[in-house]
Order: C-alpha cells, then structure tokens, then sequence
C-alpha cells in the first residue's frame, strides 16, 4: 500500500503542474506577440528638438501661449516616419504600447477578429475551461487516493479514472490550441488595419498550454501503466491463491480396476493349506473366492 501511495504522489505533482500551467495560459494575454508599425506621435519635446520645428503663429505680432494653433514640421520620410509597437494578445484581450503615455492600452481579442469566427473562439475558450476541470478532477482523485487511509481503497479505480479524465483534458486542450492557432492567423489576414501585425511569433502563454497538453498525456501514459501491471498482478495472485485451495480440497479416489485384497490361511482337513480370499470387487464379480 505505501507503494501504491508512492506512486500516486509522483503522479500528483505533474498533474498539479498541468493544472498551474493551463489557469496561467487561460488568464494571460501572451499566446502570440510581436510588434507592429505604427506612424510616429506628434512632437512632444520643446521647440527644436531632433525630425520637428515648431512654429507659433501670433496675432498682431504678439506672443501668445495658445498651443493648439502650433504648427510642426516633420522631414522624415519613408520608414523613418514609423516606429515598431509591440503587442501581445491572449484568449480574452490584445494589448501594446502606449505611444503618447505609459503603460498599455488593450481592447478586446473578439472585436479584433472577423465576427464569423467568434464562435470558434467561444469553443476554443469552452474546450479549455472543460480542460481545466477534467485536470482538476484528476488532481482530486490522487488526492484523496494520497490521502486515505483505508486499506480497502480502490487503487485500480483511481488510475483508470485518472487514465481517462487526462487523456481527455490532453485531447481537449490540443483541440482547443489549435482552434486559437487558427483564429489568430485567420485575424492577422482579415483583422483592422490599426491592428495587423508586423512580425508575431508565440508567447510564454502558449508554451504553458501545450506543455500542461504534454503533461496530461505522461500522466494518461503513467496511470494505463501502474493500472496494466497492478491488475496482471491482482490476476496472478488470484490464480494462485484458487491453484492452493484446489490442491488442499483434493483427495485420491479409488479406482475400480485396483482390489484391495485380505488373504487368510487355514490348515485344512488333507494338511494342504486353504487359503480364502475375499475382495471389493466390481459388481459383476463373486463376492469370495477359495483357493486350494
């Protein structure tokens, strides 16, 4: 049993980790980043500074301080008049650089893509959310399996169960990682122009999902495994435990070609020897026989 228990605590920890990785993935918005080219902000700097000349326009020759009449010249062409703004986008938001200020500004991933695909990306969502619960199932069954005490648990039960629930979290997530694959591409082709990207690769969030995928299929293979050998081993003993019983409850039966016989002699009247003999015999045959 403390064997048992052992196995199912290294078979707890990977399907903890894929249950880590795939709560990380589903709430992060690093599945795909890149940057983008976007035209460069106004001058921001004071008057002569570096690509901008400002010019003030005032009334009657005057100095004024009204900005917004501001004129500002830029000479950069081609390229040059383009930065490159990263980005990066998950299941639920895209996010990049903030041009004008700090931080980020983030909009939503479903108002990026076409509206025939937000379907799929409602099922690819669903598929990964049924993931993390098959997964959270399967922790709760080591877990209780761990902790029990009983001595009648039911190991076997425990790694079928787990068996199944994580190859079907695995299959669902690598349903669901594809899908997104998919409506990502299908959005950097038909997306908003104020959104295409320049150059994208895949993100941190991306690695995680797969690698809880990954995960669940070695805990599917490890589960058929201790199952396969624990249930070879529970017939064998079985077979044997019946082989011993069987020889202790069997006797030797007589057969009816072998006779027992009882020879007895007696003097008889003419000095030879009489000897009678009587038999179990088959029951066709005499029931004594005499001998001279």
């Amino acid at each position: 049993m403390d064997g048992a228990r052992r196995q199912q605590v290294h078979a707890l920890l990977p399907v903890c980790l894929a249950l880590a990785f795939s709560l990380a993935a589903l709430g992060s918005s690093h599945w795909c980043e890149g940057t983008r080219r976007v035209a460069k902000p106004l001058c921001q700097d004071l008057p002569g500074g570096l690509g901008c000349i400002h010019l003030n326009r005032g009334h009657g020759g005057g100095r004024r301080d009204d900005e917004s009449q501001a004129v500002q010249y830029i000479w950069e062409t081609g390229d040059d008049r383009f930065i490159q703004s990263r980005f990066h986008v998950g299941l639920w938001q895209s996010c990049e650089e903030n041009l004008g200020s700090a931080g980020e500004k983030c909009r939503s991933f479903q108002s990026i893509i076409p509206a025939e695909e937000h379907g799929l990306l409602w099922l690819s969502i669903g598929a990964e959310i049924l993931n993390i619960l098959l997964v959270l199932t399967s922790a709760v069954l080591l877990g209780s399996g761990v902790s029990s005490q009983s001595a009648g648990f039911h190991w076997l039960n425990v790694d079928a169960s787990v068996a199944i629930l994580t190859v079907l979290a695995g299959l669902l997530g690598m349903v669901a990682h594809m899908m997104y694959t998919t409506i990502f591409q299908i959005a950097v082709n038909l997306g908003p122009e104020d959104w295409k990207p320049q150059t994208w690769d895949y993100g941190w969030s991306y690695c995680l999902a797969w690698g809880s995928f990954a995960l669940c299929m070695a805990v599917s293979v490890m589960a058929v495994n201790r199952y396969t050998a624990a249930r070879l081993e529970f017939i064998e003993k079985q077979r044997v435990r019946k082989g011993s019983k069987h020889s202790q409850h069997k006797f030797p039966e007589p057969k009816a070609s072998e006779s027992v016989w009882e020879m007895e002699a007696a003097p008889s009247p003419a000095g030879h020897a009489l000897v009678s003999a009587s038999e179990h015999l088959p029951p066709n045959a005499p029931g004594k026989v005499s001998m001279c």
